[in-house]
């Protein structure tokens, strides 16, 4: 199968791997995730005051460090391989400058997500795979070959996102439901937000793009 090019893509990937490797080479992991990764009870004044750890990220920045944060082998592997896959073919699409915007809504988007859905939550989240479900909703949203008919007044191209949406969310229920019946240790809501970002974002972008190119 011939890849589409990707600077960018190949970039991310670099970066994630590197950083990856550094942390676990270094026997860093538990400080690199205390200090860059996102934890949502950190949104909340409650749990702002985190002084008592020493220098953090702050938490506003959290969605970005927190992404280029992996905890093991399999988990940046399979992050890395639908970046791989996807990416090239979304930055073929949109160009490099408008997929790094959707990559870094997506990551946005991802914990803000995980956020609603758990305010209180002390457990860290890291990964890419938020800002990576942005992309695969753009590429679902780009490449999807069966054509959509407009339902009553709603346009075909916002059936087809709404069809998307309901099934990543299935999706991801099902791989909580796989997990012990739980969805304790998967990021499901921020895989959700990630996505739905990148099917909305998308054709806003694409439209941006060739009307000023």
């Amino acid at each position: 199968m011939n890849f589409p090019p990707g600077k960018l893509t190949n970039g991310l990937i670099a970066v994630n791997v590197v950083i990856f490797l550094v942390i676990l080479l270094g026997g860093m992991e538990q400080e690199a995730f205390l200090k860059g990764g996102f934890f949502p009870a950190r949104l909340s004044e409650e749990f702002a005051d985190v002084s008592q750890y020493g220098w953090m990220v702050p938490a506003w920045l959290t969605p970005i460090s927190s992404a280029f944060l992996h905890s093991g082998a399999m988990h940046i592997g399979f992050n890395m391989l639908m970046l791989f896959f996807c990416g090239r073919y979304v930055e073929h699409a949109l160009g490099p400058q408008l997929m790094a915007f959707l990559y870094l809504v997506g990551a946005y988007a991802a914990s803000l997500s995980e956020y609603l859905f758990n305010s209180e939550s002390m457990t860290v989240v890291v990964g890419a795979s938020g800002a990576i479900s942005a992309i695969f909703g753009a590429y679902a949203l780009l490449y999807s070959r069966n054509e959509i008919k407009p339902v009553g007044p709603i346009p075909g191209h916002i059936v087809r996102i709404a069809w998307l949406t309901i099934f990543w969310i299935g999706i991801q229920l099902m791989i909580g439901l796989a997990t012990s019946g739980s969805m304790n240790g998967i990021a499901i809501y921020a895989h959700i937000g990630g996505f739905v970002a990148g099917l909305l974002l998308t054709r806003p972008l694409l439209l941006y793009r060739f009307k000023n190119a």
